[in-house]
């Protein structure tokens, strides 16, 4: 079992700044569920844990090396700790290497985010991509990034199962094969009479902006999700994981 020192204590609280997580090419979780929903997909550098947690988890620790297990008082794992209210257990892994493979919307359905910006947003998205089977995310420049302590704690787990590529959003989505490209407009046709296929990309927009001119000219399908009932006043848009939510569970047909 390793010991915690001063300088590996600042170490792990710099991982809330994305510059240092990219740098270290390390993330964490933090929170019991989250870890223990985390621990079994991802590669574990640190595990910082009370002595009474890691004795009440000891089946989920043990196929742990020891030398990553660092137990603490909870006033140490606190000044590591992005969280408002107290956790017992950290953890921190290895950012994964993905490769996003050529041609993956002829066979899957694959959502792309064109610059969503907010934390709490990103991680529902994810969770709302992992309940409907969307396995692959495309983000655009713009897009918070997806180890941030706050996305991590808002996909409640599903960021081991869904996998996010960063990059230039126009080249991912030509490189994804797509031959339908769909994305959701104010102007767009109502998603509820629209034919919906399996496969091809779905673009989310940015929450102020919607999608931009530039990604906008790979969109072969403008989608609506109209409002209820039609023509009378409502709010200017949809928040994008309430939007994402709508649209992914039209097109698995619910």
């Amino acid at each position: 079992m390793s010991v915690l020192t001063n300088n590996l204590s600042r170490q792990i609280k710099s991982l809330d700044e994305r510059k240092h997580r990219r740098r270290e090419q390390a993330f964490k979780a933090e929170g019991s569920k989250c870890v223990l929903d985390t621990l079994p997909f991802f590669n574990v550098r640190h595990l910082f844990a009370t002595k009474d947690w890691l004795a009440a988890n000891r089946r989920d620790c043990r196929e742990l090396s020891g030398s990553v297990i660092v137990e603490c008082a909870g006033s140490e794992i606190a000044k590591m700790s992005s969280l408002v209210t107290p956790t017992e257990v950290i953890a921190v892994y290895d950012i994964p290497e993905l490769h996003l493979g050529n041609g993956i919307a002829q066979k899957n359905l694959v959502l792309a985010l064109d610059g969503i910006q907010d934390p709490g947003n990103l991680g529902t998205i994810i969770r709302v991509s992992d309940w409907f089977g969307i396995r692959d995310i495309l983000c655009g420049t713009g897009t918070v990034d997806c180890y941030s302590p706050k996305v991590i704690q808002a996909t409640m787990g599903s960021i081991s199962r869904v996998r996010l590529h960063y990059g230039d959003l126009t080249e991912m989505i030509v490189a994804s094969g797509a031959m339908r490209v769909y994305g959701t407009f104010l102007d767009g046709d109502s998603i509820s009479d629209a034919k919906l296929t399996d496969t091809g990309v779905i673009v989310i927009g940015n929450e102020g902006n919607g999608i931009s001119a530039e990604v906008e000219k790979s969109v072969t399908d403008r989608l609506l999700i109209p409002s209820y009932p039609e023509g009378e006043p409502t709010g200017e848009s949809l928040n994008a994981a309430i939007a994402t939510a709508i649209t992914l569970a039209k097109f698995r047909g619910i």
